[in-house]
């Protein structure tokens, strides 16, 4: 990539071997075999969900954004899950038993052979709140302190279950599980993360030393630790700036508290960015949103994937908007919306569906009941109410009476209308699509229209009216008597 290509240029430049070449070689093992028993789930625990994204999702993005290198996942039960999800993206390796973390990384060793000269990252796949900060930060003082190993950990208040950290100055010289600690031990509150950097060579030459010489008869990915000093390695450790950096879920309890601590964390970001909220229940913001200064996020609205807000809008409350952008001063009113843009200064809801490839252009009005799908409306347009609008091409200064349908689909094939600007569709008029409305054109309430409506023309379908006289006292004699 362009910024490979830079770091390899500003080799050349110095004339020498710099440790932004050597970051080049860097690659990284995600552990991502757990099989998710206690989660009681069909699928893998990595890909249960934190923010409507998998665990697995997380760490992955904060690898790409701190471009920490080639990424390999080790997988285990739910292997084709895992691999349905990567679509094939990133090379995989598989752990048939799972003997421990130090024999999950040892099934990646041809992929790490094939970055000799680099620094390995290993993370856990179900640790979602590792970050690009924490990754970079750690391979910096990784480099300068010429370490063998970086161990990232965090300090807790209550570390209890958690390896600690022993220390010698700035060098780490054991890590010691909670079952082995002694009383003063246990009162140390740094601890493991379990994510590590290691320089390949180094890890490589002691990998053949490890054991199971434990109860689990497992292979620990700890003891490259002890192995490393023994060799006359060093080992250092780098304390993360947040304790949410260990935290991993076995449960449906956990995984509703990383949710929770998620959901928390994302609100104070756009908090600090200008964003109101005025009740933070039910609110859930996925980590790619951006939202402009004041903006209000009103109760129970949810906000996916590469959605963006503009300024001074009002989105909710009750309201879903998924991939899409709303522009400024725009009200989104316990609506849906979906893969569309809305311009700026629009009023949309309640009770709206815009579904997917929409464009609302600026100061359209779209009340209740109304579902705008794949079409375009144009300024000062108003569709107040129970109204259909699919396949269309509206103009500006369009009026939609009540119950107005573009009849859109023959059973076979869609099609599609025009509606030109200063049209007046008239209630319960229906558009057999493909039909075109013409520049102010007019449309008799209760038609049914099949062919184009010429300019300033009025288009009436609709049988004549024929009174009956005397029906209706017939017809209704037994009920007005009963009432």
């Amino acid at each position: 990539n362009n910024q490979g290509l830079i770091r390899c240029f500003s080799f050349f430049i110095k004339g020498h071997f710099d440790e932004e070449v050597f970051y080049l070689k860097n690659c990284v093992v995600i552990l991502a075999a757990g099989d998710g028993k206690r989660m009681k789930s069909e699928k893998p625990k990595v890909l249960c969900e934190v923010l409507f994204q998998p665990m697995l999702r997380w760490v992955i993005n904060a690898c790409e954004k701190s471009e920490a290198g080639d990424i390999c996942i080790v997988k285990g039960k739910g292997a084709e899950q895992i691999d349905a999800f990567l679509e094939g993206k990133y090379q995989t390796v598989m752990q048939q038993e799972r003997l421990g973390t130090g024999h999950a990384v040892m099934q990646a060793v041809d992929f790490i052979k094939e970055h000799v000269g680099g620094h390995l990252l290993v993370l856990c796949g179900d640790a979602p709140f590792v970050d690009e900060m924490t990754i970079r930060e750690a391979y910096q003082q990784h480099i300068a302190q010429k370490n063998s190993a970086t161990v990232i950990t965090a300090e807790l208040d209550e570390p209890k279950g958690y390896g600690r950290m022993l220390r010698a100055d700035d060098s780490i010289i054991g890590i010691v599980e909670e079952k082995d600690a002694t009383d003063r031990e246990k009162m140390i509150k740094e601890v493991n993360s379990g994510a590590y950097w290691f320089c390949i060579e180094d890890m490589l030459a002691v990998a053949d030393r490890l054991t199971n010489d434990n109860n689990q008869k497992e292979y620990y990915l700890t003891q490259f630790v002890p192995l490393l000093i023994a060799a006359g390695k060093r080992v250092g450790g780098f304390r993360a700036a947040t304790d949410h950096i260990v935290l991993g879920a076995n449960d449906r309890a956990g995984l509703l508290n990383l949710n929770r601590i998620a959901a928390e964390k994302i609100i104070q970001k756009h908090m600090a960015n200008g964003v109101s909220f005025l009740s933070t229940d039910g609110v859930l913001i996925m980590p790619e949103v951006t939202i402009g200064q004041d903006t209000v996020i009103l109760p129970g609205t949810i906000l996916k994937g590469n959605t963006k807000i503009g300024n001074g809008s009002v989105i909710g409350p009750n309201s879903l908007v998924e991939d899409s952008v709303i522009g400024n001063d725009t009200v989104f009113n316990a609506s849906q919306c979906y893969q569309s843009k809305i311009h700026d200064h629009v009023k949309i809801g309640p009770f709206c569906h815009i579904r997917p490839n929409s464009e609302i252009l600026d100061h359209v009005k779209i009340g209740d009941f109304v579902e705008v799908k794949n079409s375009t409306i144009g300024e000062y347009t108003a569709v107040s109410h129970l109204t259909y609008v699919g396949d269309s091409d509206v103009g500006k200064n369009v009026n939609f009476g009540c119950g107005v349908v573009t009849v859109n689909y023959d059973g076979v094939n869609k099609h599609r209308s025009v509606i030109e600007d200063n049209a007046f569709i008239g209630c319960n008029t229906n558009l057999v699509s493909p039909v075109r409305i013409g520049n102010g054109a007019y449309t008799a309430a209760g038609s049914t229209i099949t062919e184009d409506v010429p300019a300033d023309a009025l288009g009436i379908a609709r049988a004549r009216q024929t009174n009956k006289e005397g029906f209706a006292a017939k017809k209704l004699e037994g009920r007005k008597r009963k009432l």
